[in-house]
């Protein structure tokens, strides 16, 4: 199966990017997945990380990326309850 990871709307990545990095309680979203790897006890490191298990690597994609649909499934709620 073919993923697709683009985002449909351009515009929107900014937004995720900020959402990224609230969910794992970084700075910056460009550290997100550093704060995400330390975690789950990934050595993921700047550059280079081509020894990397895709185990490994699926855990911080998955600690992301399941924060980030938590969130926005309490974000919908929220917006529910107040209509």
């Amino acid at each position: 199966m073919a993923r697709r990871n683009k985002i449909l709307v351009p515009e929107a990545r900014k937004g995720l990017d900020e959402l990224k990095a609230k969910v794992v309680g970084a700075n910056r979203p460009e550290d997100a997945k550093y704060e995400a790897a330390k975690e789950v006890g990934v050595p993921l490191q700047h550059g280079y990380n081509g020894r990397l298990a895709a185990e490994d690597a699926g855990k911080v994609g998955g600690r992301l990326g399941g924060s980030m649909v938590k969130e926005l499934v309490r974000m919908a709620q929220e917006n529910l309850k107040k209509k």
